[in-house]
């Protein structure tokens, strides 16, 4: 599911840097065309979560937090220059998730925005403890794949990438999107660790006799076979 975030930032500079930035991990990003009315653009774009600075044109991010806060629950994250402890106290007691001092590190910004995502759209969510594939039962707690009696331990990175691509029913996956999904879970990976993590868990299902179930596609990324 595409994430929409609304941001409500006159900057022009901080907008479309935070616009680039979150458009490269597959966000859609929106703000306000007219700061005198804000809602009408929120309401318009139902976004899933919203960043408010609070200096800002004709009325300040406080009184849009809770013109926001009296119509839905979105979460709400600050960014802020102010540093006076009132500023963050206020933006809390108006229902604010979170509040990120100016200037901020772009990476410690998207960690928080996922981490806020997750916990609001993924909570309490139930999902089952297995997942068949290729006659192979797939353990989602215990990180195990299983075949006539077999069974193959996966590290969490290894695991990760087999649900990925077995979820996505024999749509290709590219790298840029599995590096992507694995930074979301907070796997920090890159190209090469991918890899090594793809190398390992094909010999893994080669040791079940699943040794072509995932192949590549050249230029375009990895698809999981469904036989």
């Amino acid at each position: 599911m595409e994430m929409k975030i609304f941001i409500v930032e006159d900057d022009l500079a901080i907008f479309q840097s935070l616009k680039e930035n979150l458009e490269k991990w597959g966000m859609h990003i929106s703000g306000p065309e007219n700061f005198q009315d804000v809602m009408s653009d929120f309401r318009g774009d139902e976004p899933h979560l919203v960043i408010m600075d609070i200096q800002l044109p004709v009325y300040d991010g406080f009184h849009w937090c809770r013109e926001i806060r009296s119509i839905s629950k979105v979460p709400i994250i600050f960014l802020s220059s102010r540093d006076h402890p009132m500023d963050m106290v206020m933006a809390m007691q108006m229902g604010a998730d979170d509040y990120v001092q100016k200037p901020f590190h772009s990476d410690v910004l998207l960690a928080k925005i996922q981490a806020t995502l997750r916990r609001v759209y993924s909570y309490g969510e139930e999902s089952p403890d297995t997942m068949e594939w290729n006659r192979a039962l797939i353990d989602l707690k215990r990180g195990m794949i299983r075949l006539d009696g077999q069974e193959e331990e996966l590290t969490k990175n290894e695991f990760f990438i087999l649900t990925v691509l077995v979820k996505a029913k024999g749509e290709i996956v590219s790298r840029d999107e599995l590096i992507r999904a694995l930074w979301d879970d907070e796997r920090f990976v890159n190209d090469n660790t991918l890899t090594v993590n793809i190398t390992r868990l094909r010999q893994k299902l080669a040791n079940l006799g699943l040794g072509e179930a995932i192949l590549t596609k050249k230029g375009l990324g990895y698809v999981a076979v469904t036989s």
